[in-house]
């Protein structure tokens, strides 16, 4: 899958799906495009497995400033009544708004609910729904100059397409509290010392270059065992102990791949790269 659309340039090599986000002179500002073609690509990416795992990256000075302001005064956006009197009900209209904050939701609901793992590569801002997404991702990466802000407090309303939900699941609830309730900027190298980046780097290069390299290594395991760990994560984040131990006896009891193990200690034995056959690809619908 090689594409390009009006936000995402995307590339597959070698196993690593690179999704860049392609609107630098918007600061990849989130406009309506980005909310169909996002999840429409992880979710091609996840089905059709020819990739095992995904790199998010984006190009510019920063990697995302949030939503555009087209998505709420643009025709169509939240502030558009469109000339109605039907429209301009306020239970009509705030019956659209949760319809629309859940269409955005689901964007970054993609991530979760896809079949690789999702690396996040973050330079310069990372505001408002950037921080929405990148809290849905796997792992974060983020250059020295790069920054974090929970914009929504700053504007008069409530982030909702995922940040308070997810982002106490990273790191303290006190931490997250601070930052939602007063919307200031965390730098990079406090991101790092929370836990909200795994590391930061000198510059976007470097950070690519490391990246790369991480997603090499998952690619290279099996995608089954990666599947599994990656829903067993996901699972044990909303369950107790008890219920994940309970989950993961019945996943490997299920789907544990005997072939995979003996490829992987047949590999070790005659010191060479383990070969493990792709997930099968996913059909939607009948």
């Amino acid at each position: 899958m090689n594409e390009t659309t009006t936000c995402f340039d995307v590339n597959v090599q070698d196993g690593i799906a690179h999704v860049r986000m392609i609107r630098p002179e918007r600061a990849n500002s989130m406009i309506p495009a980005f909310w169909t073609e996002l999840p429409r690509i992880i979710t091609r990416l996840s089905d059709e497995a020819a990739a095992r795992v995904v790199v998010l990256s984006a190009e510019g000075r920063h990697f995302c400033s949030g939503m555009d302001t087209t998505v709420f005064t643009g025709e169509g956006g939240i502030a558009d009544t469109g000339g109605s009197t039907t429209r301009t009900n306020p239970g009509r209209l705030a019956a659209n708004f949760r319809l629309m904050a859940m269409h955005a939701q689901e964007a970054f609901n993609s991530f979760e609910k896809a079949r690789l793992p999702i690396i996040t590569a973050i330079q310069g801002a990372c505001v408002g729904g950037g921080v929405d997404m990148i809290s849905a991702s796997d792992m974060r990466y983020a250059t020295q100059d790069a920054f974090f802000c929970i914009q929504e407090i700053n504007i008069g309303m409530t982030a909702d397409v995922g940040t308070l939900q997810r982002l106490p699941k990273i790191i303290a609830p006190g931490i997250v509290a601070e930052l939602a309730y007063t919307g200031r900027r965390m730098p990079a190298a406090r991101a790092r010392e929370v836990g909200l980046v795994n590391e930061v780097y000198p510059d976007h290069a470097a950070m690519m270059e490391a990246v790369m390299a991480v997603a090499g290594e998952i690619a290279s395991k099996s995608p089954l065992a990666v599947l599994g760990t990656k829903q067993t994560l996901l699972y044990t984040r909303e369950h107790s102990v008890t219920d994940g131990l309970e989950y993961i006896a019945t996943w490997n009891a299920s789907m544990l791949d005997p072939a995979d193990m003996a490829e992987a200690f047949t590999a070790q034995a005659e010191k060479r790269p383990p070969v493990y056959p792709d997930l099968y690809p996913v059909r939607r619908g009948f």
